[in-house]
């Protein structure tokens, strides 16, 4: 029986439809909060956000402007600055980099000072510990300290234009990151900037292209495993015979231009009242025997991973960190006028390490001498690559051995020293922690500079089981060695101590003004034989014609040793005895040849009389600017757009030498042979779209694991331009004995390469599939734009703000387009061309350049990635430098007024 509905409802009982309505109602109410929440959300980040872009139209008064300063933008935020004074000049330099990216230059400082657990707390205490030990914000001081007055004059402008702009900006309103950073350091709230904090910055560069220790600290724990012979059998010597150096015929000395008589002091005009050393001391500090330590180490809980995150926050030695410069002479070009290229190679950040800008005395005389445009670092008064109304110059990094390693014998408070106990220096820090306890620190130093050995891991290690170099690392089979018997008598314990140019007080402070306003090449070797740290190669062209090169730095000679594995510190006799003289070191003007190139290779042959380095770039990018140059002219007449090319040129030098080699290699399995069959055809471009060049590099990568790793005693895979020369060498040679490797059960080479075809199919495959048509080198060798500090916080939402990318690029390590990856790890770029830049002496508006990110460092500005998708592609803006080009390009202008 159905039963009925009753006839009278309960009124009171719900019904469906009212039902539907309340919870349709509580529905919208509830989206509708959501949607309001969010929305207010929304407004309150993007006013967060905005609320630090910069005012870049308009009019500002400023306390401390003597007189009006224009700052002219043009479309990607590039300013150029005019003042009447140099005052005013480096005070809008400062107040200006300032509103780009003071959080970066904020940041900066706290890491050369050791101060970054006082933002970040405990976990970078031991960071701090070791950057203390270096003491670079304390070498800056004496830097400052010691400057002329004019030089410091600048400094002192720039800091008090940074501190205008903190005088009206604080927290959110000075950059996003501090938002962020409330939420962890409540308070935090930015100091004074100065000018030694200014200075420090090039310390941090001075360690970013710190030379060889790498490769002696790798040495030296490798000989506790691995014999003498093995080591310097895959440290090979430089291949003279294969790639150029970069000065085959140094220039006599009555072939370069007479010094004009010296004037001005120190950076006020064209020339220097300062001339080139001509023996083995200098101003810069003793070059004794025994020269006194200015930085030292300290006594510390290790922390694994410091080296690490010293890189991390400054910028990574990591494969492919070096550079490409190179200059035409206009007896080769279609304008009869030289062309300058250069793109430096530095660890990939964002922002981008450089700021481009230009600095404009409005008359240019001699006590306002400026007139100069290029690459600054936000944090840092000048411009430190570009060109001025006269000469244009590029920096490399000279790759020459600056670092040394030193064995000592400690015993308490002293140290062994020529049979003697010496007491060591102390001082005492104090690492300042947010949210904890303050720690403190005993710093102790030798004559050699401080101890690092406590400090990280590898030191630690090397201390622990030492070995010490002697005799002729390529010739000599028993090169290295344990301590003998008399120095294990000594009483105490082995110590590893650090000798580093960079932990002297220098002038390279000074030296880039003298750059900025150099006329001549008379003026710019007078500014070279001021820039000592870091060492860089630097090449020259002017409006004259010449093309030139200077190898500058102070460069130390050594006693009995030579630096390429630890030396013993309780002998005088491995001490530096004193520093290259400066009209000794290599300089080419005018070469023969038409141009010169410098990408990190060896500067001279062997037969030079000082002895410079064993761990150069093994050339093979030097080698391939040579040859495209020479193409270029042979086909002549050389162009602005041949440089840009060649700067973006993706040849991969061993994947070249292993498609032709795999040829003949019998593998099975139809998908290796299908892998082997893309690079039949090949043109050995590393191209993004390429799918050989996958393979190729995926195959380059499971072979050197193979070669080098995957064995008893793993050699280190920290050099892909070394492992080009090795592998290269062993390819030419069936039975060297690197190709039998017991632990993966190969007995000789055509195993190994076999072995290696198939591990690279089997990996490509599961990263992109088995169809070789599918496969592409741009997204296995991604570029991920990694924010500096926030960027790697392990919070998602934090990092999506302030990080980009990926972004699918072209190249690889020791190629012209570096591009560099870590071996054993991940086809992730990490090192990259950090700008590019192509100057046309003939035309300076006809100038091109470009850089990693953009002039912003305030993440969603409209200037914070937009340079990016160009640098990807290889291709370069107008470089606007007339006062007219300047004009013209200008889309937005603010003008900086005295207060009152």
């Amino acid at each position: 029986m159905t039963a009925l509905a009753p006839a009278h409802p309960d009124p009171d009982a719900p019904r469906p439809h009212r039902i539907g309505r309340i919870i349709g109602r509580l529905a919208f109410g509830v989206v509708a909060g959501i949607v309001v929440l969010a929305t207010a959300a929304a407004f309150f980040l993007v006013w967060t956000i905005q609320r630090s872009f910069p005012q870049t139209s308009g009019e500002l008064e400023l306390s401390g402007l003597d007189a009006q300063v224009t700052v002219q933008r043009d479309d990607r935020g590039v300013p150029t600055i005019t003042a009447d004074n140099t005052h005013d000049l480096f005070f809008a330099q400062g107040f200006v980099h300032a509103q780009d990216r003071f959080w970066e230059m904020d940041f900066r400082r706290h890491v050369t000072s050791g101060r970054v657990a006082e933002l970040f707390g405990e976990s970078q205490a031991g960071t701090d510990a070791f950057l203390r030990t270096l003491d670079w914000h304390g070498i800056a001081e004496q830097e400052v300290e010691a400057m002329d007055e004019t030089t410091r004059a600048y400094y002192e402008a720039y800091a008090d234009g940074v501190n205008a702009y903190l005088a009206d900006h604080s927290g959110a309103t000075a950059s996003l990151e501090y938002a962020v950073l409330e939420l962890t350091t409540p308070g935090y709230e930015p100091e004074p900037w100065t000018p030694a904090d200014s200075v420090a910055w090039l310390k941090a560069m001075a360690w970013d292209l710190r030379g060889n220790v790498e490769a002696e600290t790798e040495r030296a724990l490798l000989a506790q495993s691995v014999d003498p012979a093995t080591i310097a059998s895959v440290y090979p010597a430089y291949p003279f015979a294969e790639n150029p150096v970069i000065v085959p015929t140094i220039t006599p000395a009555d072939q370069l231009p007479a010094a004009a008589a010296a004037s001005g002091d120190g950076g006020g005009s064209g020339s220097l009242a300062v001339a080139p050393t001509t023996d083995d001391t200098d101003d810069h500090a003793s070059a004794s025997a025994e020269p006194s330590p200015t930085a030292s180490a300290v006594t510390w809980t290790e922390a694994d991973g410091v080296l690490g995150a010293v890189s991390a926050l400054i910028g990574d030695l990591g494969e492919g960190i070096g550079s490409n410069s190179w200059v035409v002479s206009g007896d080769l070009t279609e304008s009869g006028m030289p062309l300058l290229a250069n793109d430096p190679h530095l660890g990939a950040s964002l922002p981008s390490v450089w700021y481009q800008m230009q600095l404009r005395c409005s008359t240019v005389s001699e006590e306002c001498p400026f007139d100069v445009g290029g690459f600054s670092f936000s944090g840092l008064p000048s411009i430190v690559i570009g060109h001025n109304a006269d000469i244009a110059w590029g920096f490399t990094n000279l790759t020459t051995d600056v670092t040394d390693l030193y064995i000592e014998k400690i015993d308490g408070d002293a140290y062994w020293r020529d049979g003697a106990l010496v007491p060591l220096e102390t001082r005492s820090e104090t690492i300042e922690v947010a949210g904890g306890d303050d720690i403190d620190l005993e710093i102790r130093s030798t004559v050699h500079g401080p101890i690092v050995s406590g400090l990280t891991a590898d030191f630690t290690a090397i201390a622990g089981d030492p070995r010490l170099g002697s005799g002729d690392a390529v010739n000599d089979p028993a090169w290295i060695g344990a301590p003998d018997a008399s120095v294990e008598a000594l009483t105490g314990e082995y110590a590893v101590s650090l000798r580093w140019t960079a932990l002297d007080p220098g002038t390279t402070a000074t030296a880039i003004f003298a750059m900025n306003t150099a006329k001549d090449f008379t003026d710019f070797r007078a500014a070279a034989s001021l820039f000592d740290v870091p060492a860089q190669n630097l090449v020259y062209a002017d409006r004259e014609g010449n093309i030139g090169y200077q190898t500058p730095g102070r460069l130390p000679t050594r006693g009995a040793g030579n630096g390429f594995a630890p030396q013993p510190g309780w002998s005088s006799a491995y001490d530096w005895t004193g520093f290259i003289p400066f009209d000794d070191l290599p300089v080419s003007y005018n070469p023969e040849s038409g141009y010169i190139v410098t990408a990190n290779n060896a500067i001279v042959s062997d037969d030079y009389a000082y002895f410079l380095s064993r761990d150069w770039d093994y050339g093979y990018r030097a080698g391939r600017i040579a040859t495209l140059i020479e193409d270029a002219a042979a086909d002549g007449p050389i162009t602005a757009q041949d440089l840009r090319d060649i700067q973006f040129d993706q040849e991969f030098w061993i994947g070249k030498k292993l498609a032709a080699v795999v040829q003949k290699v019998a593998v099975t399995g139809d998908g290796p042979k299908a892998a082997v069959e893309l690079l039949r055809s090949w043109d050995a471009q590393g191209t993004a779209d390429s799918a050989a060049a996958a393979f190729a590099n995926v195959l380059w990568s499971n072979l050197a694991q193979n070669v080098f790793a995957n064995r008893a005693d793993a050699l280190p895979l920290s050099s892909q331009g070394r492992m080009f020369a090795v592998v290269g060498a062993m390819l030419a040679d069936p039975d060297d004995p690197l190709w039998v490797n017991d632990e993966i059960g190969v007995a000789g080479m055509d195993e190994m390469l076999a072995l290696s075809i198939e591990q690279a199919y089997d990996e490509i495959a599961s990263l992109q599939g088995e169809d070789p048509a599918a496969w592409n080198w741009g997204s296995l060798h991604a570029l991920t734009l990694t924010h500096q500090t926030l960027g790697t916080s392990g919070i998602a939402p934090i990092e999506m703000l302030f990080n980009r990318g990926p972004f699918a690029v072209g190249g690889g390590a020791s190629v012209v387009d570096a591009t560099g990856w870590v071996l054993g790890e991940s086809y992730e770029t990490t090192t990259v061309p950090s700008m590019r830049m192509v100057v046309d002496l003939s035309d300076w508006d006809a100038s091109t350049w470009n850089h990693l990110t953009g002039a912003s460092g305030h993440a969603f500005h409209a200037h914070y990635t937009d340079q990016t998708d160009a640098w990807v592609k290889g291709e370069q803006s107008p470089w606007a430098f007339s006062e007219e080009a300047v004009d013209a390009a200008a889309v937005d202008t603010l003008v900086l007024s005295p207060a009152g």
